[in-house]
């Protein structure tokens, strides 16, 4: 999982400034939440049908640095009125990327225990009320869990509230832990759970690993979920991506063992098969996925939807690939961009600008030949049809 070379080139600051004011502006700005959740909707009533994204398919266009210096960031999470809030797995710290393109440190979760691939993961943001609440998933003393914690302040100096425990007893190692956060279009909490290298774990609907969960803002199993628990999905490896494409149908990739990583379409009640599976198996009781990529050409973190495309970040496979897709099945050959010219990619998150924004993964002990710092990349985003 080296990296091939550094690119990536840091632009003045007042193109960086321009790109993120431009981010939050027009009627397609999002609110807080950066996913296909509106905040001010009830958990169970349903989302707008309407979005700037609401037809066709989208490729990659150019690329623009808007942070440096960041250390090993997993996740990245855009803010109404323009930057964004972005955790770093190895120190615990959540950094913001301030309206002027300035980078700051906002503070440490607390409990963050870090060893291997744990760490503080996924954020995500939600309304309640005139609060804006952050959500961090990160691996503590002895499981993985899910805080929230007051988002105080103003944009360029946000502050940390006290942490309350939403989720937690899932189970952590130092591989296969998870952690995407993200409020879908019915308000609820998706929460994304590795096996933690306890295989049998997926199989078992009585243990959180292996999982993608599906709970209310305060940590209760959802109505409606098919087992009557909080899980959603099952036979699980270590999923470390969600989006919605503008039809609603939910998306999660998949990092697979030896051979064969995934895009998934998830169902509720549905069993993708780990481990008696991995990659297209045609068992009967399993779903196979939608597209699956040897894992020299993926290992996918984060994924992010516009339209009917589903892009995702590739971590060995150095690329961000975007996917077509059309009544819940493939489209069209996945077209893979950006090649090469970042190293490893962590995450991708839509921008309410119509751009991507890309977290690069090149600090986290993993042989890269330029440790210092990690970046936080505009791509644009241009018609495919």
């Amino acid at each position: 999982m080296t990296r091939h070379g550094a690119r990536g080139v840091a632009v003045a600051a007042c193109l960086v400034a321009a790109l993120l004011a431009a981010s939050a502006c027009g009627p397609s700005s999002p609110g807080p939440v950066p996913s296909a959740a509106d905040p001010s909707l009830e958990p169970g009533s349903a989302a707008p049908t309407t979005s700037p994204d609401a037809d066709g398919w989208w490729r990659a266009g150019e690329v623009a640095t808007l942070a440096t210096g960041l250390a090993a960031p997993w996740s990245v999470v855009p803010l109404e009125g323009g930057g964004a809030l972005i955790s770093q797995r190895d120190d615990g710290l959540i950094r913001e990327l301030g309206p002027d393109g300035a980078l700051r440190d906002v503070g440490v979760v607390d409990g963050v225990v870090s060893g291997g691939e744990s760490g503080l993961h996924g954020l995500a943001l939600h309304a309640d009320g005139d609060d804006t609440l952050l959500y961090a998933y990160f691996g503590a003393e002895a499981d993985n869990r899910v805080v929230r914690m007051p988002l105080l302040g103003a944009p360029g100096s946000f502050e940390l509230g006290a942490a309350e425990v939403v989720l937690d007893g899932i189970p952590r190692a130092s591989t296969h832990d998870g952690g995407r956060l993200a409020f879908g279009p019915d308000g609820y909490l998706y929460v994304t759970t590795g096996d933690a290298q306890q295989r049998d774990a997926a199989q078992d609907l009585g243990a959180l690993g292996g999982k993608i969960l599906r709970v209310t803002p305060t940590g209760e199993p959802a109505p409606g979920n098919p087992w009557d628990n909080a899980v959603w999905s099952m036979g699980h490896r270590n999923v470390q991506g969600i989006a919605w494409t503008s039809d609603g149908r939910m998306w999660a990739s998949e990092f697979g063992q030896n051979a064969w990583d995934e895009l998934n379409l998830i169902e509720p009640g549905s069993n993708y098969g780990w481990p008696a599976v991995e990659g297209v198996g045609g068992a009967d009781g399993y779903v196979d996925p939608v597209v699956a990529w040897t894992t020299d050409e993926a290992s996918p973190s984060g994924i992010a939807a516009r339209g009917g495309t589903v892009f995702l970040a590739g971590l060995r496979g150095e690329r961000l690939w975007a996917v077509d897709t059309r009544d819940g099945a493939l489209a069209g050959e996945p077209v893979a961009a950006l090649t090469g010219e970042q190293g490893r990619l962590r995450d991708v998150v839509a921008a309410g600008d119509g751009s991507l924004w890309v977290l690069t993964s090149n600090t986290d002990g993993r042989g890269s030949p330029r440790p210092e710092d990690d970046l936080l990349l505009r791509v644009a985003v241009v018609s495919a049809g």
